[in-house]
């Protein structure tokens, strides 16, 4: 019989609210590979494994990584009554649809154990989703605002992309109980821009969870 050896394509992780063990979610798919090449390829592997990427960023680095979800101490919020909730899905806390005359834009909450490989890592990562040019660790204050709420500390940034339809990010990086969370605000740049004051307000109803009884 003919094996077909498989890479592994991991994207991440599992709503795990209330779960005091991590869960790891992985996908793979049969993949057709050269006999001459398996070898290679498994000795690269072992030399340079691939770093887990941040939430949503499409990146490649995930490819061949299972990552686990963070599922300590939770974050609880009130979301703004226009913003309609929808299922959260493997991947993500919290999930809610944003509407309006300039299309509908996606908000999405996750968490990762770690610094998920740092601020500015982070950053540029949402950068990379609209195309924008990387930025070094001296543009990164200018780039960035921080707030505090709850005793939470908010990395929070805004990113507008270019061309004829310009698409906006709003999102925020929060380091609480050994991981990052991310609420990030993606969509039509007009669209975004008219919800900045409701994610502004949003993030001020942040705050570490009740103790579950």
């Amino acid at each position: 019989m003919k094996e077909f050896p498989s890479s592994a394509l991991a994207l991440v992780l599992g709503l795990a609210t209330g779960c005091q063990k991590e869960e790891i979610t992985t996908y793979r798919i049969p993949k057709e590979q050269h006999p001459a090449t398996k070898a290679a390829a498994s000795a690269t592997a072992a030399a340079a494994p691939a770093a887990p990427t941040a939430p949503g960023t499409g990146g490649t680095d995930m490819a061949n990584t299972a990552v686990a979800t963070a599922s300590g101490a939770p974050l609880a919020w009130t979301a703004p009554a226009a913003w309609a909730a929808k299922p959260a899905g493997a991947m993500r806390k919290g999930s809610y649809a944003v509407k309006g005359e300039e299309g509908e834009a996606d908000f999405a909450i996750t968490a990762f154990p770690g610094d998920v490989g740092g601020d500015l890592a982070n950053l540029n990562r949402w950068r990379g989703q609209l195309s924008l040019p990387a930025l070094n660790q001296s543009e990164f204050a200018a780039a960035t605002q921080h707030v505090d709420h709850h005793g939470l500390h908010m990395t929070v940034v805004d990113i507008v992309g270019t061309g004829d339809k310009p698409q906006r990010i709003l999102g925020a990086m929060i380091p609480h109980g050994g991981a990052t969370w991310f609420f990030k605000l993606t969509g039509p740049a007009a669209l975004v821009a008219r919800e900045k004051p409701a994610f502004t307000a949003f993030l001020a109803t942040i705050k570490p969870a009740a103790p579950a009884k």
